[in-house]
């Protein structure tokens, strides 16, 4: 849940804090006194996009922090998306999180007090945050959102089916633009081909090996400077071992050593020295024996050196053509192989990437007729649940269904067979899905859009989230002004399924009813100073008396009126009876 939410220098609210608890949140206030300011402040603190227009001047910057507790299953996943971004929990459990806007613009991110990513907020409030506002009931009304709702509320096998779906949808159309796109250019493509054969040829001729120039290089500047190479370790070679002791190094070490040895009983240190003067003996043997080696495989070869030459002036003109080193080459000769495959325009290799697509079609009008099934399951599901809830709000005799049905082809979508159907595909599936409102008995199955007024679309939206709060979802849900158009007894039964909600989500609610603000848990109230020389706006708590006034306030606008408090305490009382 979020504890804590403080806005700065945003819209008309120059400093204020909200203090926010379990359950039902609300906030209510005049007609511009700054309450869409507390929904814009939590859009920018999960990562919404910044409006500079909407910075106070004075400071220049607006700040908007919040203290984010979690549940348990929740927390896991947010917790180690947060850890990978270097910032940790504070020592109690909770992530303190933190935007910042400036009248330039630029924006920057916190969390735990250090600096994110802006997207890692979005991250984080797709995980924890819904919000509900009129544009959402707007979005209800397409066709894309309906079926997007469908498919969240059937569950995670249905969308392992989507998935698989998908993988299927996009190999098949691969495969469909593949055929498609070797048939139209297949002579651009033999002439690619074609070159690429020459190259391949080339290259095979003349088998470069990986790291064969460096080896080449290293190799013909030993063939080349041979005779400097030969004096170099015949002198060495001398000088630590000839026929002459006196002269020799070896012979000289042993001499050395012998003589400390001799004397290694009276002083121990002589012993030491005597031990490193043996091993240094050693060391000059083996590079002795080495350089022996050496002389005996360095051989001044002109015709080795010639065929080096040859060798690497033919790498040359590989390296020329192709890339930068032979390795590179290598890789082109690779890349090219993969890319004939790809541009083979052959009447075999047409003929088996079309039983290719066909085998794929085949398996996609499977997979969707699959998806079609879970989602007729769980719109009948669905509906009725839908259909509960709004018996509810005050709509006894109002019914919603879920109709899935086949996609109508014809859209620039390619067309299968679905269950016997031919219909339109996309990557969401072969379906249209529709949902219609019946509003009294004997009316008639309409389209949302078409069916349902704004009290009644705010009412759906309602039941819809209702639902889905049964199905889990994040846990704070921020419900802005959607139950515009109602009143009367609907507006009671909106409050009551708000509460209802609350015992399992935190909620927030943006409203302008009184019938909605009374089953609040806790209740906030925007109120605006046009004392100073700029108005600004405050959020403050109220309770029991002063809670009376403001709902009293709502009702007749009249906040002292004695009739209006006792109207506005009878409310209260009615909520605290549905709240148990």
């Amino acid at each position: 849940m979020l504890e804590e939410l403080r806005i700065t220098g945003l819209g008309v609210i120059e400093d204020t804090t909200l203090p926010l608890t379990r359950g039902m949140n609300v906030i209510t206030g005049e007609t511009g006194a700054g309450k869409t300011m507390v929904v814009t402040g939590l859009g920018l603190l999960f990562g919404g996009r910044a409006d500079a227009g909407r910075v106070r001047a004075e400071p220049g910057r607006a700040i908007v922090e919040g203290r984010l507790r979690l549940p348990t299953q929740t927390a896991a996943a947010v917790a180690a998306r947060v850890a990978d971004a270097g910032a940790e929990m504070d020592d109690d459990g909770s992530w303190l999180l933190n935007r910042t806007v400036t009248v330039e613009g630029r924006s920057r991110a916190h969390v735990g007090g250090r600096s994110v990513p802006v997207s890692l907020l979005g991250e984080i409030g797709e995980q924890v945050l819904a919000v509900h506002g009129q544009s959402d009931q707007l979005r209800l009304l397409r066709p894309a959102e309906q079926r997007a709702s469908l498919d969240r509320f059937a569950g995670p096998e249905h969308e392992k089916l989507l998935t698989e779906f998908r993988e299927l949808h996009t190999a098949w159309r691969r495969a469909e633009d593949d055929l498609a796109d070797r048939r139209r250019n297949a002579r651009e493509r033999s002439q690619e081909a074609d070159l690429l054969r020459l190259g391949l040829d080339e290259i095979t001729r003349v088998d470069p090996q990986a790291g064969e120039d460096d080896e080449l290089r290293i190799e013909a500047q030993r063939l080349e400077h041979s005779e400097g190479l030969r004096t170099a370790a015949s002198t060495a070679h001398h000088a630590i071992s000839t026929e002459d002791e006196a002269e020799d190094a070896n012979s000289l070490l042993n001499a050395a050593r012998r003589s400390l040895e001799a004397q290694s009983t009276v002083d121990p240190v002589l012993g030491e020295l005597a031990a490193r003067l043996e091993e240094a003996a050693t060391l000059l043997a083996d590079v002795s024996v080495e350089l022996s080696t050496y002389l005996a495989s360095l051989d001044a070869d002109p015709d080795r050196l010639q065929a080096i030459y040859e060798r690497r002036a033919a790498l040359r003109a590989l390296t020329r053509k192709y890339a930068d080193d032979v390795d590179g080459v290598i890789a082109w000769a690779d890349r090219a192989r993969t890319r004939l495959a790809d541009l083979d325009v052959s009447d075999e290799a047409l003929e088996e990437l079309d039983r290719e697509r066909l085998r794929l079609a085949g398996e996609v009008a499977v997979a969707a007729a699959k998806v079609r099934a879970a989602r007729i399951a769980a719109a009948g599901t669905f509906a009725e649940q839908v259909t509960v809830e709004l018996a509810g709000l005050a709509m006894p005799h109002a019914r919603v269904e879920f109709v899935v049905s086949a996609r109508t082809p014809g859209r620039g979508e390619p067309a299968l067979v679905v269950d016997g159907e031919e219909a339109g595909v996309t990557a969401d599936g072969a379906d249209e899905v529709e949902l219609r409102l019946i509003a009294h008995p004997g009316a008639p199955a309409l389209p949302l859009q078409r069916g349902a007024s704004g009290g009644e679309l705010s009412r759906v939206m309602l039941a819809i989230e209702v639902v889905f709060a049964g199905v889990g979802g994040p846990p704070t849900l921020v419900f802005d002004e959607v139950d515009s158009g109602v009143g009367g007894t609907a507006a009671v039964e909106i409050g009551k399924r708000l509460a209802r909600l609350a015992r399992s989500h935190q909620v927030l609610v943006v409203t302008h009813l009184p019938q909605v603000a009374a089953f609040a848990d806790r209740h906030l109230v925007v109120a605006k100073d046009t004392g100073g020389a700029i108005t600004t706006s405050g959020v403050r708590v109220v309770e029991e008396t002063e809670r009376a006034r403001e709902l009293a306030r709502m009702l007749a606008g009249l906040p002292d009126s004695d009739l209006g408090i006792a109207h506005a305490e009878e409310l209260l009382a009615v909520a605290a009876r549905e709240r148990g």
